[in-house]
């Protein structure tokens, strides 16, 4: 009889359970990989080479602080004249580090003339004067193609109190600097060291 009822347990105890059916495993098709260390998986990373620490978006692109550094040229020359002053040397040396040290910004140099004299050669001088500052500037090293050049001859001439005033401050070349692109922001750890 013992026999019968344990037969009987294990025959309702079969009959009870289940079979539930288990869902399909997805298969991983997207690269979850983050090779760029940036917290963003690849697949959605639209910066790979991201600088470490830096603070990025959810594209894994870095943050960046407009640097607020900017250099100018401003260079007065001789009357019909496109030969550099040497005291304007420093000024130029200056500008191509600092363009070394922003290897992504680009210059445009601006000749302009005194309005004495003929317009066209007035343009063929400012031309002139805007590219020998080119030169010195590819003598210190800065590569060409960062280097605009315009000859705007006597169409600007600068207002001052009286015509030679005015005629000597109007012989210029100035360089107004062309895109930077700024700081990387970065992350806050507890290796972090604060700048005063």
């Amino acid at each position: 009889m013992k026999y019968v009822i344990t037969v009987l347990l294990s025959f309702s105890l079969f009959g009870c359970s289940l079979s539930v059916p288990q869902p399909p495993i997805a298969k991983q098709t997207k690269d979850l990989f983050d090779a760029d260390s940036d917290g963003v998986i690849n697949q959605r990373d639209r910066c790979a080479d991201t600088p470490i620490d830096a603070v990025v978006d959810n594209d894994g692109c870095p943050t960046f602080v407009k640097n607020s550094e900017e250099n100018n040229i401003h260079v007065l020359f001789a009357n019909d004249s496109s030969e550099i002053p040497e005291s304007y040397m420093e000024n130029i040396s200056n500008m191509s580090e600092f363009l070394a040290k922003y290897p992504k910004t680009h210059i445009e140099l601006k000749g302009y003339a005194s309005p004495v004299g003929n317009a066209a050669y007035n343009v063929g001088l400012s031309k002139r004067r805007a590219a020998a500052i080119q030169q010195a500037l590819i003598t210190e090293g800065v590569a060409p193609s960062r280097i605009k050049t315009i000859g705007f001859g006597d169409s600007d001439p600068v207002k001052a109190s009286d015509a030679e005033e005015s005629n000597t401050l109007s012989r210029r070349v100035v360089a107004q600097v062309v895109g930077s692109q700024g700081n990387v922001v970065k992350e806050w750890t507890i290796y972090t060291v604060r700048e005063n």
